[in-house]
Protein backbone atom coordinates (compact mmCIF):
# COMPACT_ATOMS: atom_id res chain seq x y z
CA UNK A 1 0.00 0.00 0.00
CA UNK A 2 1.75 3.14 -1.16
CA UNK A 3 0.13 6.93 -1.38
CA UNK A 4 0.85 10.16 -2.59
CA UNK A 5 3.09 12.07 -0.66
CA UNK A 6 5.94 14.32 -0.87
CA UNK A 7 7.55 12.90 2.54
CA UNK A 8 8.32 9.35 3.59
CA UNK A 9 9.75 7.07 6.09
CA UNK A 10 11.98 4.15 5.92
CA UNK A 11 11.89 1.66 8.89
CA UNK A 12 15.27 -0.12 7.84
CA UNK A 13 15.71 -3.51 9.12
CA UNK A 14 18.28 -6.79 9.26
CA UNK A 15 16.09 -8.84 6.96
CA UNK A 16 16.30 -12.50 7.69
CA UNK A 17 15.90 -16.13 5.30
CA UNK A 18 12.81 -16.87 7.74
CA UNK A 19 10.06 -14.57 5.62
CA UNK A 20 8.18 -14.84 9.27
CA UNK A 21 11.11 -12.21 10.66
CA UNK A 22 9.49 -9.57 8.56
CA UNK A 23 5.86 -10.39 10.55
CA UNK A 24 6.69 -7.35 13.43
CA UNK A 25 7.59 -4.93 10.86
CA UNK A 26 4.85 -5.18 8.81
CA UNK A 27 2.34 -4.50 12.06
CA UNK A 28 4.85 -1.64 13.17
CA UNK A 29 4.92 -0.29 9.14
CA UNK A 30 0.87 -0.50 9.93
CA UNK A 31 0.77 1.61 13.06
CA UNK A 32 2.77 4.19 12.06
CA UNK A 33 0.58 4.38 8.58
CA UNK A 34 -2.28 4.35 10.79
CA UNK A 35 -0.85 7.25 12.48
CA UNK A 36 0.42 9.47 9.59
CA UNK A 37 -1.44 8.99 6.99
CA UNK A 38 -0.19 11.45 4.84
CA UNK A 39 3.57 10.17 5.24
CA UNK A 40 4.81 7.20 2.85
CA UNK A 41 5.95 4.95 4.39
CA UNK A 42 7.74 1.65 3.56
CA UNK A 43 10.05 -1.31 5.10
CA UNK A 44 13.51 -1.68 3.38
CA UNK A 45 15.73 -4.47 4.70
CA UNK A 46 19.53 -4.87 4.89
CA UNK A 47 20.19 -7.96 3.65
CA UNK A 48 18.07 -11.46 3.02
CA UNK A 49 14.69 -9.84 2.27
CA UNK A 50 13.52 -7.03 -0.11
CA UNK A 51 13.03 -4.71 -0.57
CA UNK A 52 16.72 -2.83 0.09
CA UNK A 53 16.98 0.50 0.44
CA UNK A 54 18.96 0.63 -3.38
CA UNK A 55 15.28 -0.61 -4.87
CA UNK A 56 12.46 1.46 -2.38
CA UNK A 57 14.18 4.76 -2.21
CA UNK A 58 14.04 5.57 -6.48
CA UNK A 59 10.96 3.83 -6.54
CA UNK A 60 9.50 6.38 -3.46
CA UNK A 61 11.42 9.19 -5.35
CA UNK A 62 9.92 8.83 -8.91
CA UNK A 63 6.09 8.41 -6.73
CA UNK A 64 7.16 11.81 -5.76
CA UNK A 65 8.52 11.46 -2.49
CA UNK A 66 10.99 14.42 -1.69
CA UNK A 67 12.35 13.92 1.82
CA UNK A 68 13.03 11.01 3.72
CA UNK A 69 13.34 9.45 6.99
CA UNK A 70 15.12 6.52 7.91
CA UNK A 71 14.38 5.15 10.45
CA UNK A 72 17.15 2.01 11.59
CA UNK A 73 14.99 -0.44 13.61
CA UNK A 74 17.75 -1.68 15.77
CA UNK A 75 18.30 -1.77 19.32
CA UNK A 76 21.72 -0.42 19.28
CA UNK A 77 23.91 1.71 16.68
CA UNK A 78 26.32 -1.26 15.81
CA UNK A 79 28.18 -1.47 12.79
CA UNK A 80 25.43 -1.91 10.32
CA UNK A 81 24.06 1.21 11.64
CA UNK A 82 27.13 3.35 11.87
CA UNK A 83 29.06 2.00 8.55
CA UNK A 84 26.93 -0.19 6.25
CA UNK A 85 23.95 2.30 6.31
CA UNK A 86 25.80 5.72 6.37
CA UNK A 87 27.78 4.41 3.05
CA UNK A 88 24.09 3.25 1.38
CA UNK A 89 22.92 6.76 2.05
CA UNK A 90 25.48 8.30 0.56
CA UNK A 91 25.45 5.97 -2.63
CA UNK A 92 21.90 6.71 -3.09
CA UNK A 93 22.38 10.86 -2.51
CA UNK A 94 25.01 10.51 -5.46
CA UNK A 95 22.69 8.86 -7.34
CA UNK A 96 19.82 11.54 -6.44
CA UNK A 97 21.60 14.81 -5.46
CA UNK A 98 18.18 16.55 -4.93
CA UNK A 99 16.66 14.19 -2.62
CA UNK A 100 16.45 15.52 1.08
CA UNK A 101 17.66 11.90 3.54
CA UNK A 102 17.94 11.39 6.80
CA UNK A 103 19.17 9.29 9.15
CA UNK A 104 17.44 8.78 12.44
CA UNK A 105 19.31 7.03 15.67
CA UNK A 106 18.76 3.21 16.25
CA UNK A 107 15.41 2.79 17.81
CA UNK A 108 16.75 0.65 20.59
CA UNK A 109 18.96 4.43 21.51
CA UNK A 110 15.53 6.26 22.41
CA UNK A 111 15.04 6.24 26.32
CA UNK A 112 11.46 6.05 25.98
CA UNK A 113 11.65 2.80 23.66
CA UNK A 114 14.35 1.57 26.57
CA UNK A 115 11.72 2.30 29.10
CA UNK A 116 8.87 0.45 27.12
CA UNK A 117 11.17 -2.75 26.75
CA UNK A 118 12.32 -2.35 30.43
CA UNK A 119 8.19 -2.22 31.46
CA UNK A 120 7.37 -5.29 28.97
CA UNK A 121 10.42 -7.34 30.42
CA UNK A 122 9.62 -7.03 34.33
CA UNK A 123 6.28 -7.81 33.55
CA UNK A 124 7.20 -10.99 31.60
CA UNK A 125 8.97 -11.64 35.16
CA UNK A 126 6.27 -13.63 36.98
Amino acid sequence: MTNKSEQGLILFAHGARDARWAEPFKRLQALVRSERPAVRVELAFLEFMTPGLPEIVPQMVADGVQKITLVPVFLAQGGHVLRDLPQMVANLKEQLPALDITIAQAIGEDDEVMRAIAKYCIASCV
